[in-house]
């Protein structure tokens, strides 16, 4: 009952967020930068949650998420420019293609654990970015010019549609099991849960969603370039996820929140963007070592404070 209510709640504010924004968008309140960076934020929430998911969750260290972002990009603009398809068909066969990928990959890969199993997804992740780089139907190393067609209507749909998937798979049965997998591995096996049937399939949905990310990150900027899936994004794609907290996905959340603006709004400061940037991590890092939210989510901050409140209120 308390998930139901929690459910609802989630989705009212979810709309209301929406049609706030798109509200202020259609106003000129927020004009073209603001609306960009809104959308940017979102993608950056998809790919830190689907990572989550993988990382935080299951407890496997993979950083070629930048590959599957890349197929995603590729694939979807393929479908619009090449094929001329609709755009909500290109992302969700980039999703499909980049989660066959995930298939792929994971299933001889994530036999690995540790430093091996994070090799191997780098390796992939290099390997897609080359293929990409050698093949001239999709521009080559020039890149592949595509159509602006991303808004804030179909990040916001994603996004919603990524956290309440992967929110949900979490607090599922099979989500339990990623989690003792996580915890114990020679355990959970010993128990009976087939480890690598839920690794593959953590794997392969977190692959997904980066597939749908690549989507609209391939579509929100007028050319792409195989130098932007290279192994850099995958490492802040990671910093996302470390920094929120392993295991918390509203740590993820608001990480991907906080450093997009960071990065966002040092863009008038090259010279020093990254220096503040890397800053920033080392402090926190330094005072929060267990990142932002830890292992908690955000409804347990708020659970715990209305019982402070209604203790005090007893007494």
């Amino acid at each position: 009952m308390k998930k139901v209510k929690g459910f609802w709640l989630f989705l009212i504010l979810s709309i209301v967020l929406y049609v706030t924004v798109q509200l202020l968008i259609n106003a000129g309140i927020l004009n073209q930068f603001y609306s960009n960076t809104l959308i940017f934020i979102g993608i950056n929430i998809i790919l830190a949650v689907s990572l989550h998911l993988v990382i935080g969750i299951t407890g496997q260290f993979s950083i070629g998420h930048a590959g599957f972002l890349a197929v995603g990009a590729y694939i979807s603009a393929i479908f619009t420019m090449k094929l001329q398809l609709p755009f909500p068909i290109a992302i969700l066969v980039g999703g499909i293609i980049a989660a066959l990928a995930g298939l792929i990959v994971g299933i001889p890969s994530l036999r690995l654990k540790g430093d091996y199993l994070a090799i191997a997804t780098l390796g992939f992740a290099e390997i897609i970015r080359i293929v990409f780089l050698n093949i001239d139907y999709v521009g080559g190393a020039a890149g592949m010019q595509v159509s602006h067609l991303t808004n804030w209507t179909y990040t916001f749909i994603c996004l919603f549609i990524t956290i309440v998937v992967i929110m949900n798979f979490t607090n599922s049965r099979h989500g339990r099991a990623c989690i003792s997998v996580r915890e114990n591995e020679i355990a959970a096996d010993a128990m009976g849960i087939n480890t690598v049937y839920y690794k593959v399939i953590a794997f392969a949905l977190g692959s997904f969603f980066a597939g749908i990310a690549g989507g609209l990150y391939a579509h929100n900027f007028y050319i792409i370039q195989p130098t932007n899936f290279g192994f850099l994004k995958s490492f802040d794609i990671l910093i996302y996820v470390v920094l929120g907290g392993l295991g918390s996905l509203s740590g993820a959340v608001i990480s991907a929140i906080l450093l997009t603006l960071v990065s966002t709004f040092l863009q008038d400061y090259p010279e020093t963007r990254m220096i503040i940037y890397s800053l920033v991590l080392v402090i926190v890092m330094l005072y929060r070592p267990q990142g932002l939210m830890g292992t908690r989510e955000i409804t347990d901050i708020f659970g715990k404070w209305k019982s402070v409140k209604s203790v005090k209120g007893g007494s």
